[in-house]
């Protein structure tokens, strides 16, 4: 990734391999589990330490110290750039930090609704994400263009785990419940596209800081 990504030589690209890695190692160890649990019968105290599908484990402080993370490196192009929007950014990853670590929007039930919409959460979310790509999206498109299409990639892959997925995830749990493979799959998806997403963002602010450093 790191040089799919072209980092600069330095801190940023040996920095770029321990995310890569230490990413790439939780989403194996996350489908390992949901594989031990329905196939292999695996303890069940392993397979809650590392499903994607279960909270308060490796992944979720993975996820949650990923984010911070971000925020950080956001506040690091803020005292480069001079941009209050990479303070709002920062401030944004900071909330889905702590979301992730708490769980704020598993316990939201909006609306009564069924199929795709099943967690009805993805409704004013949908619509958050698209106030701030109004908001966001003509500052994005004037930023240099290798960071402008990090950010871009990041995004998809970020949004398309967090909303995308969680529409057939709905759907799935409201036809066969949630707990089963075909669960612990489009799940482990999701969760394996949000954390891709979250580890390009914090790449491509790396990257950035450094070559203006």
């Amino acid at each position: 990734m790191a040089e799919a990504l072209q980092l600069p030589d330095g801190s940023a690209r040996r920095a770029a391999r321990g995310v890569v890695s230490a990413t790439a190692l939780v989403s194996a160890l996350g489908l390992a589990a949901e594989l031990g649990e329905y196939v292999f019968g695996a303890p069940e105290g392993w397979v809650e330490l590392f499903s994607l599908s279960y909270e308060e484990n490796v992944p979720t402080w993975y996820v949650s110290v990923l984010l911070a993370f971000c925020a950080l490196g956001c506040l690091a192009l803020r005292s480069q750039r001079g941009d209050r929007r990479w303070t709002v950014l920062a401030v944004l990853f900071l909330y889905v930090s702590l979301d992730e670590a708490v769980q704020i929007h598993e316990h939201a039930a909006f609306f009564a609704t069924r199929g795709v919409l099943y967690f009805s959460w993805v409704i004013p979310a949908a619509a958050v994400v698209a106030l701030l790509a109004i908001w966001l999206g003509p500052w994005i498109l004037r930023l240099p263009a290798p960071l402008r299409r990090r950010l871009v990639v990041s995004a998809a892959l970020y949004v398309g785990g967090a909303l995308g997925m969680e529409l057939p995830l709905g759907w799935w749990t409201d036809h066969h419940g949630d707990d089963n493979l075909g669960y612990g799959l489009i799940d482990w998806v999701e969760e394996t596209l949000e954390l891709s997403g979250a580890s390009v963002f914090l790449l491509s602010v790396w990257a950035d800081a450094e070559a203006r450093a």
